[in-house]
């Protein structure tokens, strides 16, 4: 059956995961303050700087790098909160471990997914991009295409091809039989995607609308070569015994 899919909303025990996508259990958190001292200030953390004082916390860090804004230091540095934040809290994904900001009722990060959601089917690594980049549509187009491009790249691998250079990838599939609509929707994410990041070329600084439609026709391409021939193997494997043996006969494969 199709993954469960479920808005996230505040307190939620279970919903779909703004960061992985997967539908995973959440916990739920409150935020303090804590005052610093007059000596010290602000500082960015880096998942590669933490160093792992468990095997659980080495787990959480090597998390933490796919989803780096936004980290949960799993160190004790003895302080408690002097006051607590009210309206604010933290959901952590019980799949990715990743980290979701809440300010009253409303989700902060990450950004919205943008009304599109990866296909059931598709791929965790590809997922992991499309989830990305539909996470930064709205704030940046060119950035969502060139991921949408990334999860074409990834994909290619699991449709048998290298996944190193996507125009080779499509020109192998379309020897193998590719139909056409599949083929001009892999060259609209990979012509878009890539000329996303060069400038002069395709300026996608406001175009939330064609960033959308790529991670679009990323789902379609998943459900035309992946899903549908899932379906179709699945129903073809439940025919009785006898009728499989028939066919592999007639077609010269026994």
């Amino acid at each position: 059956m199709p993954a469960k899919e479920v808005v996230p909303q505040l307190g939620l025990p279970s919903f779909s995961c703004p960061l992985c996508g997967a539908f995973a259990a959440q916990s739920w958190h409150e935020v303090g303050l804590s005052e610093v001292t007059e000596d010290q200030r602000p500082t960015l953390a880096n998942a590669n700087d933490m160093i792992p004082s468990s095997v659980s916390a080495l787990r959480a860090i090597k998390q933490l790098k796919k989803h780096s804004i936004v980290m949960l230091d799993a160190e004790d540095h003895g302080f408690e909160a002097d006051n607590a934040l009210l309206n604010v809290h933290v959901s952590k994904c019980f799949s990715c471990e990743g980290l979701s900001i809440w300010i009253k009722d409303a989700l902060i990060w990450p950004a919205s997914n943008a009304g599109v959601q990866p296909h059931d089917d598709m791929p965790s690594d590809v997922k992991e991009d499309f989830v990305e980049a539909a996470s930064i549509v709205d704030h940046s187009p060119r950035g969502a295409a060139a991921l949408a491009r990334l999860a074409i790249q990834k994909l290619m691998i699991d449709l048998g091809e290298k996944g190193k250079n996507i125009n080779d990838d499509i020109k192998a599939l379309v020897r193998k039989g590719l139909d056409t609509e599949i083929q001009q929707a892999l060259d609209i994410v990979r012509v878009i995607g890539n000329n996303a990041v060069h400038p002069g070329q395709v300026d996608l600084k406001d175009d939330r609308a064609t960033a959308t439609t790529l991670l679009s026709l990323v789902n379609l391409v998943v459900e035309r070569r992946i899903a549908s021939q899932k379906r179709i193997e699945e129903m073809f494997n439940n025919l009785p015994p006898s009728v499989r043996d028939a066919i592999s006969k007639r077609d010269g494969k026994d």
